[in-house]
């Protein structure tokens, strides 16, 4: 393999740093051996003094692929790619270019990735198309559009073959998700006519897709009738799921279940339970949850099971409408066609009673869930805390903050807000300013409007000196009042003749607006 040389007096390797190269010199880890901290003993005279030198181990693909991988320095890693490639019968393949590459490119070593791929097109092993498609994820990530339309041109003249419908897909994809209409119109209109490539259903679902995400519908059914011109890209269970969502998203419920039915009839695709879904949800999210119900029965007569997704959308729906024990039985169907519960349904059923204000039978139900094997997560907790503070059950609630982290739970900043937010709505200030200290010593902030409600709270209670506590530890933290607070606080400062407390408020608020 010849090696790319840089444009310099003397030849050298590939580099990360154009300037110069790396003053560490390489060592095999299979050479190199601790130097121990003991001196050296004296030589043995029956030694003879022509020892033959051990010889240097081969370093094959896949040691190369791992030193590579686990190397954190760029041109560490670089390198070795580099010199893996002077052993004797040693030639790159696929996977070390792809290992090399990868690591370049996450450490954002661009002009060194561009590099390899100018040197690959000269190689003579068979590159495949995957560390392009990978390179594109990666530049979008970045926002680096024309570099993802770049590594497409790449494909060909590095793995000599056109680009499969999987990466024109892709490339496409991305384009069309990053909103650059235009750039995946130009690669689409290539493939047509310098590629010779022919899209299919799935290219062609990426732009309904599109359309329907930007609330076009009618450019939405435009590709679609496009798609129904060629056999290579007729509509399928995707497309006509893209499109009922979009119009069930847009209340347009009917022309929905007119163009489901259409699906069945004119064109003999069988929905799945995704598809059946759709609009399941829809008619909830409308109130129609009868109609939701009768889906479910609909599935089952033509030989679809509900599942679990099935049965957690129309419970939410029930939940919604306030129907609890609605709820309860279609919790009841599912567990008695031996589907197995998870943290979704659980938490579902446990909103539900929540919602219901029957908390009791929620942590019922929380208690069944972990007896059942069904570790409930955050917001299954924060469900319950909510439940316990809209009855003002606040010392309940209070106690379950403070027990879950003990018992491994990791609470987020939601679980403490909701739990203040009541405690200052029903005037609970004591309550509040403990649970206060507790955020602020577990590393959480309370929302800004709650704060600012505490801070006013307190001053219209008299309580200056816990008024004044409470924005110190706000300020440490970067919160900056508003100014109405200040108001408050700065005026029972001075009613109470603390001159100096309402000087350093005043500091404080000018250098806070500066």
């Amino acid at each position: 393999m010849k090696l790319l040389k840089f444009p310099f007096d003397k030849p050298r390797w590939f580099s990360t740093s154009p300037a110069k190269l790396s003053s560490l010199p390489w060592i095999s880890p299979i050479q190199y051996i601790e130097p121990s901290l003991k001196s050296d003993p004296p030589p043995d005279s029956t030694t003879s003094l022509q020892g033959n030198p051990r010889k240097q181990k081969f370093i094959s693909h896949e040691c190369a692929i791992n030193l590579i991988l686990h190397e954190k320095n760029p041109q560490r890693a670089l390198e070795i790619f580099n010199k893996v490639a002077t052993q004797k019968g040693f030639r790159h393949n696929n996977e070390t270019y792809s290992a090399v590459i990868q690591k370049l490119a996450v450490c954002k070593k661009s002009k060194a990735v561009d590099a390899l791929l100018r040197q690959m097109k000269h190689e003579p092993c068979k590159f495949h198309e995957d560390i392009l498609l990978s390179l594109m994820k990666h530049f979008s990530k970045s926002s680096l559009h024309d570099k993802v339309v770049q590594m497409f041109n790449a494909i060909q003249p590095i793995t000599r073959e056109k680009p499969s419908l999987k990466a024109i897909s892709t490339c496409l994809n991305i384009l069309v998700e990053s909103n650059q209409i235009d750039s995946a119109q130009e690669v689409l209109l290539k493939c047509k006519k310098v590629l010779l490539l022919k899209p299919n259903t799935c290219i062609f679902n990426i732009f309904v897709k599109h359309h329907c995400k930007n609330g076009d519908l009618e450019s939405a059914f435009q590709v679609v009738e496009e798609m129904k011109k060629l056999s290579i890209s007729y509509p399928n269970l995707v497309t006509y799921s893209t499109l009922m969502n979009s119009l069930c998203e847009n209340g347009r419920l009917k022309e929905a279940v007119d163009l489901f039915e259409d699906m069945l009839s004119k064109d003999k695709v069988l929905p799945d339970a995704l598809t059946y879904n759709i609009l399941i949800n829809g008619f909830c999210q409308a109130g129609k949850v009868d109609r939701a119900q009768k889906i479910i029965g609909f599935m089952r007569e033509n030989g679809c099971n509900p599942n679990l997704f099935n049965y957690t959308t129309l419970m939410n729906g029930l939940s919604k409408q306030g129907k609890t024990q609605e709820a309860v039985e279609v919790f009841n169907e599912l567990v008695s066609l031996d589907l197995k519960p998870d943290k979704i349904v659980y938490t579902t059923l446990i909103n539900c009673f929540c919602r219901a204000e029957r908390v009791d039978e929620a942590v019922r139900f929380l208690k069944k869930m972990k007896e059942e094997g069904c570790r409930a997560d955050v917001i299954t907790f924060n469900v319950v805390i909510r439940g316990l503070c809209m009855e003002r059950r606040f010392e309940e609630a209070l106690r379950m903050l403070e027990r879950l982290p003990c018992e491994g739970v990791c609470l987020n900043s939601s679980s403490y807000r909701i739990a203040l937010n009541f405690l200052c709505k029903h005037d609970e200030i004591d309550k509040a300013m403990q649970l206060f200290g507790v955020m602020l010593v577990r590393g959480f902030n309370p929302h800004f409007a709650t704060s600012n409600g505490l801070l006013v709270k307190l001053c219209e209670a008299g309580k200056a000196a816990d008024a004044y506590t409470v924005l110190s530890g706000l300020l440490d933290v970067g919160f900056n009042p508003e100014p109405r607070s200040w108001m408050f606080l700065t005026e029972m400062v001075c009613r109470e003749r603390k001159l100096l407390a309402a000087f350093e408020l005043l500091d404080n608020l000018t250098m806070g607006t500066t």
